[in-house]
């Protein structure tokens, strides 16, 4: 049981903090291999220096990246501008790219073929239309209509007053005679 009561804290002290090195947080999980005193303080010397380094390069970066964006300052190069500049590169490597070309050739055929086709089809319903129209059942029936129509509109046209009491139900009757009106006759 306390091999597991070990194990948590042996992780939490494996992870490196800011600054330490990999050996001194690897130190406690694996034995370090034998080696004298001597050896022990000049690795730490060591250490010590390459941190330092570590630390001068930083500086050295942060004074450079300073120095570049005063310079960019001063040329008047925005980061908006720069997102631009990349922006139009990026299009520029994407249309010229041989997979966007070819997309883009098969989208236009394919945006061809599906005009053409919607004509086609536009085509042949207005043949089907017509020729549904030029049918005889169809002409039969156009006549019927026609009729019914002629039959209709004859007593509405007609000037004759006895016609208009045989309670054809148009509407000008009523409008010119306001006395016959569907609101007065219930009341």
């Amino acid at each position: 049981m306390e091999d597991n009561e070990k194990g948590p804290q042996q992780h939490a002290e494996s992870v490196p903090e800011v600054g330490e090195d990999a050996m001194t947080s690897l130190g406690p999980s694996f034995p370090a291999p034998a080696m004298t005193e001597e050896e022990r303080q000049e690795l730490q010397e060591e250490l010590v220096k390459v941190e330092e380094e570590i630390q001068t390069l930083s500086n050295v970066l942060a004074a450079k990246e300073k120095l570049l964006a005063d310079i960019k300052r001063k040329l008047g190069i925005t980061p908006l501008n720069e997102l631009k500049q990349n922006i139009t590169k990026t299009w520029q490597d994407v249309t010229t790219s041989t997979a966007y070309r070819r997309t883009s050739e098969t989208l236009s055929q394919a945006g061809l073929k599906a005009t053409a086709a919607f004509t086609n089809v536009g085509s042949a319903i207005s043949r089907k239309f017509e020729d549904v129209r030029n049918a005889p059942t169809f002409k039969s029936f156009e006549e019927k209509v026609e009729t019914l129509k002629t039959k209709m509109t004859a007593p509405a046209s007609a000037d004759n007053p006895g016609d208009q009491d045989n309670g054809s139900s148009t509407s000008e009757p009523l409008v010119n005679q306001p006395d016959a009106s569907p609101t007065q006759e219930m009341h």
